[in-house]
């Protein structure tokens, strides 16, 4: 059984990390297709900019349906994964991150563009021409970049994104309920009758086996969630701007791991220099 359960936690992490690679590959692609865009600002630009970002939208689906393969077989792994770093499972929110958060990036990414270009204006630098107009040096022409979304998109995305909160408090209060069914009957009673804590049981392997299936559920539920979101943002977005937010996004993810896995390296060698004072002091 530990054999089994060993296993599919190594092919759950090997998804993973060849989900980890792709998004690093991705990365290189849209940045090349962003250079070309903004040199040839043209419609078959534009065609292969929305050709990739479904790509990254496929991507995304197949990885989540993995996910959701995987789950069935022990879903518990993902809701505090061993491959994440501390800070990464301090963040997530079943299994992953949460929907509402794709919203966030873009408001911080319309924010820091903005201020960018006012800066840039003032200065009187790169980007300014005798005219007095601003040059897109995000996006690409057009008003395309992420400080450039209009009216009726902002209202788009505000629509979508209290929507998707509604969601998430909604699979919040389901796991909520799950978590609390685990200190009830028959596990309670069961542990209360026993007389060697933790003894194997049946009663209590059964109903922890009906908690992981839910538990699987809903973790294929917040993916297609993700999913959902991430593709309704995306049709919101011009080309250009959907190729910058998911740029943005994956860069994030990426990131994210490699400050946990520094945070996480840190705290270790400080534990290593602390029980090497400790050793020495108890010489002396």
């Amino acid at each position: 059984m530990r054999s089994s359960t060993k296993n599919i936690e190594q092919a759950q992490e090997s998804c993973y990390h060849e989900w980890m690679s792709l998004q690093s590959q991705r990365i290189n692609e849209v940045k090349q297709l962003l250079v070309q865009r903004r040199s040839h600002r043209d419609e078959e630009h534009d065609k292969k900019l929305r050709e990739l970002t479904g790509k990254i939208l496929g991507d995304f689906k197949d990885y989540a349906g993995k996910r959701a393969d995987l789950a069935h077989r022990c879903s518990s792994n993902y809701y505090a994964p061993t491959w994440n770093t501390r800070l990464e499972n301090a963040l997530i929110w079943m299994g992953g991150c949460r929907p509402s958060s794709f919203f966030r990036l873009i408001y911080a990414l319309c924010g820091s563009q903005t201020e960018i270009r006012v800066t840039q204006f003032l200065r009187n630098i790169d980007g300014y021409e005798s005219s007095g107009r601003v040059l897109d040096v995000f996006g690409g022409g057009g008003g395309a970049s992420l400080s450039n979304l209009s009216a009726e998109q902002l209202a788009k995305i505000n629509v979508l994104h209290v929507k998707i909160i509604d969601e998430e408090e909604k699979m919040t209060k389901k796991v909520s309920s799950l978590q609390e069914d685990a200190a009830d009957i028959p596990i309670a009673t069961v542990a209360y009758e026993m007389e060697n804590i933790g003894e194997p049981n049946m009663v209590v392997d059964q109903a922890f086996d009906k908690q992981e299936e839910a538990m699987a559920g809903l973790l294929a539920q917040a993916d297609n969630l993700r999913v959902d979101t991430l593709a309704k943002i995306v049709e919101i977005l011009s080309p250009v701007q959907a190729a910058d937010f998911l740029l943005a996004g994956k860069k994030l993810h990426l990131s994210m791991h490699e400050w946990g896995t520094t945070r996480d390296r840190r705290r270790r060698e400080c534990m290593v220099d602390a029980e090497s004072d400790t050793g020495g002091e108890e010489e002396n």
